[in-house]
């Protein structure tokens, strides 16, 4: 009850959770109230910490050249049309939430409604998780220049060196489902059965009198379309493998009607699935990742030479050394990569004949194979080596706690936007320390 000389009644809620004594009044007490609504009035810039890594990565993005990005917005302020939302905005998102694991634009457009850092980033702009998820995978190019432009902008400042490079491959689940590889004849059925369905729904739109049946009927129409041409590509696919195998292997050929470009691999845990080979080379020194490439191959051989290749496209400039595992130490490699002008640290297979010396040359080795040999029979390339795994493997360990275990999106051109993702992500963030370092 309330007493005659109370404005308000104290809550139940406010009661001691003990008796109090006899003859003693309950005592009065501020409690926390969480679920009580409150208006703050403070700036957005005034609630994030000087040091938070969302004004890191703000800093990155504003420094960067997007002319390549601002040309291709069609809305100005001399023309009609909605205005977009600015590229530097998204990119700061996104790499933002890749250094957070985050890899769903609509776990990133709910995290830009709640989360300070992203609510921040946004300074007010509202964005949605369609125009997130489109801006992840389209601009594939441009990201590929951003991680040329600055890697050699570490390079000048002596930050990064191509000394040593340590290249590794990663097998990356694919966004496709095991079920969905099929032979050719399976794939022939299929699309003559999905080109009947087109053709049905085409005749049963044109032939509806309802707006609302027939934008139902479109939308049918559309997926059936799709599904028509994903067979297409998996048709197209399959015959471009057979093309490469004996006539007793190309019946055995599958290729998904899910995404055709990606083949099933063997992944590290033994097991056989759908996926893509991520091929990053990392300088050692600063573990800056130099390279990148996604490639539908299994295996790591033949991966070498085109990723020396790079670095002389990217930066006008071949590693001194490249450190690879024992799957890159193919001979022709090794030859390739030597005329370029590289040196290869790779260990020796172990020979069938124990008797034999693993380092001596072979009579049938080249002049390059035989330097390799006989490098890595000494204790200074035997402890070069040994920098591979702390470098190229800490790199893969680290994008895998990022979240890159599978792909969600489909064909190897937005795979590798992804993948870039990850790698200027990576970058941003060691090229921060190495700058706290020098100072």
């Amino acid at each position: 009850m309330m007493s005659e000389d109370m404005l308000f009644p104290i809550s139940e809620v406010h009661a001691p959770a003990f008796a109090p004594l006899e003859g003693h009044a309950a005592p009065r007490l501020q409690v926390p109230v969480r679920n009580q609504v409150e208006m703050i009035v403070a700036a957005l810039d005034a609630l994030l910490p000087e040091d938070h890594q969302a004004r890191v990565v703000w800093a990155f993005v504003d420094k960067q050249d997007l002319s390549t990005l601002y040309e291709r917005i069609r809305a100005t302020v001399d023309r009609p049309g909605r205005t977009p939302i600015d590229p530097k905005l998204l990119m700061a998102l996104w790499l933002n939430a890749t250094l957070d694991a985050v890899g769903s634009g609509r776990e990133l457009a709910r995290r830009c409604e709640e989360e300070l850092a992203y609510r921040w980033l946004c300074g007010g702009v509202s964005v949605n998780h369609h125009t997130l998820s489109d801006f992840r995978v389209e601009h594939g190019d441009f990201l590929d220049d951003l991680l040329t432009r600055d890697v050699a902008s570490l390079l000048h400042e002596g930050l990064v060196e191509l000394t040593r490079v340590a290249q590794d491959g990663m097998r990356v689940r694919a966004s496709a489902g095991a079920s969905s590889y099929r032979r050719a004849p399976t794939l022939e059925k299929c699309l003559e059965e999905a080109k009947a369905q087109v053709e049905a729904l085409r005749k049963e739109t044109q032939d509806g009198s309802e707006a609302g049946m027939r934008r139902v009927r479109a939308a049918r129409e559309r997926v059936a379309r799709e599904r028509q041409e994903r067979v297409e590509r998996a048709l197209a696919k399959s015959t471009e493998i057979q093309a490469k195998k004996t006539d007793k292997d190309k019946e055995k050929v599958r290729v998904s009607t899910t995404d055709p470009e990606v083949p099933v691999m063997k992944m590290g845990d033994g097991g056989f699935r759908p996926a893509a080979n991520v091929e990053l080379a990392t300088a050692v020194d600063s573990q800056i990742i130099t390279g990148v490439a996604v490639t539908a191959r299994g295996s790591d051989q033949g991966e070498m030479p085109p990723m020396v290749e790079q670095h002389q496209q990217r930066y006008g400039a071949r590693p001194d050394t490249i450190l690879v595992d024992g799957g890159f130490a193919k001979k022709e490699d090794i030859e390739t990569v030597s005329a370029l002008g590289s040196t290869v640290i790779a260990p020796v297979s172990k020979p069938k004949d124990a008797q034999r010396d693993r380092f001596e040359p072979l009579p049938g080795d080249s002049e390059a194979v035989a330097a390799w040999r006989k490098r890595m029979g000494t204790s200074e390339a035997q402890e070069i080596y040994k920098e591979r795994a702390s470098t190229a493997e800490c790199v893969n360990a680290i994008a895998r706690n990022r979240g890159l275990r599978q792909f969600t999106v489909r064909g190897l051109k937005k795979i590798k936007a992804v993948v870039l993702w990850y790698v200027l992500a990576h970058n941003l963030m060691r090229a921060h320390y190495l700058r706290l370092a020098a100072t």
